[in-house]
């Protein structure tokens, strides 16, 4: 009855299928991290040092079409 021939013995890890998949998963999660951090470094933005470029960046003129549609929303008909 407890013949050891007859036992199923369990499986390595490496011969299911499941644990492939983790592995695999878990390696392009890291192979991808390390492709978006070195896009990250060589595409880099970059850094506005002279104070007149950094404000003319972003034009606040009353003609703006945001403004313009607020003061005509503002005004009485």
């Amino acid at each position: 009855m407890n013949d050891p021939s007859t036992l199923d013995l369990p499986l390595p890890w490496w011969r299911v299928g499941a644990a492939w998949f983790g592995v695999i998963a878990l390696g392009s999660v890291v192979v991808g991290s390390f492709a978006l951090l070195f896009t990250a470094i060589e595409h880099r933005d970059i850094v506005v040092t002279d104070p007149v470029a950094a404000v003319q960046g972003v034009p606040n003129k009353p003609t703006s079409p945001a403004l313009a549609a607020r003061n005509h929303s503002a005004t009485p008909p």
